[in-house]
């Protein structure tokens, strides 16, 4: 028997000898084909890109996982304990691998075997083994991939703190939702951060990681609830939390509430738009959706409001003008409306409008189904309220005006409307609903701060739910006599002064070839004879700066629209100085900014600042020169100098020159409806023919906006629908609260101006209070003529392409007061 026992004992050993060198070989095996774990020093996941307005508050994110990466430290350590009481409780005790927790697996799947149980064996990862599985193995369920991952699991704890384990692995799971990370599950299930987080809600999330979709909280609540208190309850045994506690946690709902939208301040939609290309263009696709910027825009969101406010206005004033489009949509009435109507689009970016459908119509009321409410749970709510639409509510739409048919005048609501079309209302003040229509013609505001180029409000559109076409910056439109001031301005810079006269008379241009002859005229129709130029700009005289332009010749003047940022290239042909080139309302609103600064050169800018995922200043857009401000200490010395490297391009004399004439156009001239704001503004209006384009650009000392309207498919607006009476009202209603109380100041008078009482009508030299008499400003070595010369009359007859009329003649001889 002795001996037996030592021959079996021989042959075990051996065994036991060659099954440890069969691991140890498949151990090596392993170890040389695991990945390099360090390579976790360098971790750097997808991270959301944020843009934030001026002010600090949240204006977009942009992510392919949403995740903010939050250090260990700021996590709280409750919400730690929930998931360790959740996935690993011996995580601060274990060196990589729970080998109680893997045994209890085994032995479980074992009798699982056994007993014929097809239910999937649990993994048994600790918080550890998952960090080896999700930043460097696949998720095979194999037993190589499995052994890999306890190596790994080891050499990873051998490295790195438990603290840097446990932040790795929070910063990393896949919540469900989009959401990736502690915090991006935190903001996505509840809108909260981390620290704002209740017990029963951190427990929800700690559930998670073991698979989202089986506990999703409104298709799997029953089982999500169950897993929740599962977590609950660990925390409550492992001493995270009293009983108290978590009784109270277990009683609570989920209480989830995805957030859905990616706009929070409201009405930004455009300018977000406008930041996430500029992004793009900067630093790349990737950047942008998974490098973790913080953006810091410009944007005012209190300007931003008021100025989608003022143009909704604007545009919605004009559209009924035209009547009623037809239906918004057309659904299906055999089914349940509610249904059908939950599935069209809103538009989510018009919050005061909500949709409807048409149930019936009579002759004086239409009734209408509301849009139901759609759930936390994205279904639809069971309840369907109806309501009633007034046709004394629309007299507007008694005019209907279908595309593709006869525009026709309806007398009652049975006329306009039938069963099935979908419509947008609104509340009424009143109570009830009315009826509201997307206007069919398109416009753009931008507001300026004309010292640093920052763009403080910016709407594309009415809706850019419905149109994401940003017509402040990607609409080329002509800017008509919006674009006269700068033709101004080059004269005043070259020689001419405001009381330089110029014939506003009948003139004709030989174009050659065939061109054939090109014959302005005034918008009026009529001639006024020879003007000064602040009469030509504040009247919006035509050939006046036709001549004018003519006069200096068109390189001078399309050297100043390059100088000034309005075109990139040269413009030809004196149609140009009418504004018959095209540009867009973001550069119209920059040029307009060097007038009101005195004459610097602006670069529009919509960001401020942008951050890496390490809150290292990567982009700023004050380029200001301030060495000494970056000082350690005071030591009594003077204050920094800021340099200000921007170029001067144009006098600040001239400057102010062309702003004092502009400031005519508000209080005497074709902009005369804006002076009802008190306050000193200079503009100018533009129309381009027949209506299609109506601009208006003004500004105070501070704050320059531009208004452009026309329709996107240039299509002309009507008699009447002009710079004057359709973009200046949205100015002034957008200025009258944009302006603050610090506003009512006069334009700052550069040092050398002087001022001279003038005959507005002659440009000459007059005596101060007479009736017609205004102060004018003349740079040093000009003064107010004594005797008047006129640009455009016996000039003109020497010209080869350009010749006065017998009109001129007639117009000159009747209206000059003997002025020649």
């Amino acid at each position: 028997m002795l001996r037996l026992f030592s021959y079996l004992f021989g042959i075990g050993a051996v065994a036991v000898l060659i099954v440890a060198a069969v691991v140890a070989l498949y151990v090596g095996k392993l170890t040389n084909e695991l990945p390099d774990y360090e390579v976790l020093n360098n971790y750097e996941p997808p991270v959301t890109t944020r843009i934030h307005a001026a002010d600090g508050d949240l204006m977009a994110e942009y992510a392919r996982e949403r995740r903010l990466y939050l250090p260990v430290q700021v996590i709280p350590e409750i919400v730690k304990s929930a998931f360790i009481s959740a996935e690993d409780k011996r995580f601060y005790e274990h060196s990589g691998v729970d080998f109680r927790a893997l045994a209890s697996a085994v032995y479980d799947a074992v009798l699982s075997k056994l007993s014929g149980s097809d239910r999937r064996a649990r993994g048994a990862s600790g918080i550890t083994q998952q960090v080896a599985k999700n930043f460097l193995l696949t998720s095979d369920r194999t037993f190589e991939r499995k052994a890999k991952e306890m190596l790994l699991a080891r050499r990873i704890e051998s490295a790195y703190s438990k603290d840097k384990i446990l932040e790795l692995y929070l910063n990393e799971i896949n919540f469900g939702y989009g959401s990736y990370g502690i915090a991006g599950a935190a903001l996505g299930y509840f809108g909260k951060t981390v620290g704002q987080l209740k017990i029963h809600e951190m427990a929800y999330l700690a559930a998670l990681p073991k698979g989202p979709n089986n506990y999703h909280p409104f298709r799997n609540t029953e089982a999500a609830i169950e897993r929740r208190n599962y977590v609950l309850e660990r925390m409550h045994i492992n001493g995270y939390i009293s009983k108290q506690e978590y009784e109270d946690a277990k009683a609570l709902p989920l209480g989830v509430k995805p957030r859905s939208a990616n706009v929070y301040v409201e009405s930004s939609e455009y300018f977000s738009e406008e930041v996430r290309r500029e992004i793009i263009e900067r630093y790349g696709t990737d950047t942008l959706y998974e490098g973790g910027l913080s953006v810091r825009s410009t944007l005012n969101p209190k300007l931003q409001k008021l100025a989608t406010k003022a143009l909704s206005k604007g545009l919605i004033n004009y559209d009924r003008k035209t009547g009623y489009h037809g239906p918004f949509a057309k659904i299906d009435m055999a089914n349940d409306w509610g249904e059908e109507l939950a599935k069209v689009s809103s538009l989510r970016d018009v919050r005061d409008w909500d949709v409807a459908v048409v149930l019936s119509a009579a002759d004086e009321t239409v009734t209408i189904g509301l849009k139901p409410d759609r759930l936390p749970s994205g279904r639809i709510a069971e309840e369907r309220d109806e309501a009633t639409l007034e046709l004394a509510d629309m007299e507007w739409a008694k005019k209907v005006n279908l595309k593709g048919e006869p525009s026709r005048n309806a007398k009652t609501a049975d006329e306009i409307f039938t069963p099935g079309d979908v419509v947008l209302v609104s509340k009424k003040a009143s109570g009830g609903y009315k009826l509201e229509q997307v206007p069919e013609v398109g416009g753009a505001l931008v507001a300026m701060d004309p010292h640093t180029g920052r763009v403080l409000a910016m709407v594309g559109g009415f809706s850019f739910a419905n149109s994401q076409f940003n017509r402040a910056t990607q609409a080329n439109r002509q800017p008509g006599s919006a674009f006269k001031p700068f033709v101004y301005a080059a004269a005043l810079d070259n020689g001419y002064t405001p009381s330089s006269v110029v014939l506003d008379g009948p003139i004709k241009i030989n174009q050659g070839g065939t061109l054939g002859i090109w014959e302005p005229k005034n918008y009026s129709g009529k001639y006024a004879g020879p003007q000064t130029l602040r009469l030509g700009i504040e009247n919006s005289r035509n050939l006046m700066t036709v001549r004018l332009a003519n006069d200096m010749g068109m390189p001078l003047v399309s050297a100043y629209a390059q100088r000034f940022g309005i075109y990139d290239k040269p413009i030809a042909g004196l149609a140009s100085s009418l504004g018959s080139r095209e540009t867009t309302v973001m550069k119209m609103v920059a040029a307009y900014s060097v007038l009101a600064n005195g004459g610097k050169q602006i670069k529009p800018s919509l960001i401020d600042r942008i951050q890496d995922r390490y809150g290292k200043t990567i982009y700023k857009h004050d380029e200001q020169l301030c060495s000494a401000c970056e000082a350690s200490q005071w030591r009594n010395q003077e204050e920094p100098e800021i340099i200000d490297t921007r170029e001067q391009v144009l006098d600040p004399m001239t400057a102010y020159q062309i702003t004092s004439m502009m400031e005519g156009v508000v209080q005497r001239g074709t902009a005369k409806s804006v002076s009802e704001l008190g306050v000193p503004i200079a503009g100018k209006t533009g129309t381009t023919n027949e209506e299609r384009d109506a601009w208006f650009v003004g500004y105070s000392p501070d704050l320059v906006v531009g208004v452009f309207v026309g329709y996107d498919r240039p299509t002309p607006m009507g008699k009447g629908n002009t710079g004057g009476g359709l973009a200046a009202p949205i100015f002034v209603d957008f200025m009258k609260d944009a302006l603050s109380e610090t506003s009512a100041i006069d334009f700052r008078v550069p040092t050398g101006v002087k001022l001279y009482p003038i005959a507005v009508k002659t440009g000459l030299l007059a005596k101060a209070g007479n009736p017609g008499v205004i102060m004018e400003a003349f740079k040093p070595g000009t003064e107010p003529p004594n005797r008047a010369t006129v640009i455009g009359f016996k000039t003109d007859m020497l010209r080869g392409k350009l010749r006065a009329t017998k009109a001129a003649e007639e117009a000159v001889k009747k209206g000059t007061g003997g002025l020649f």
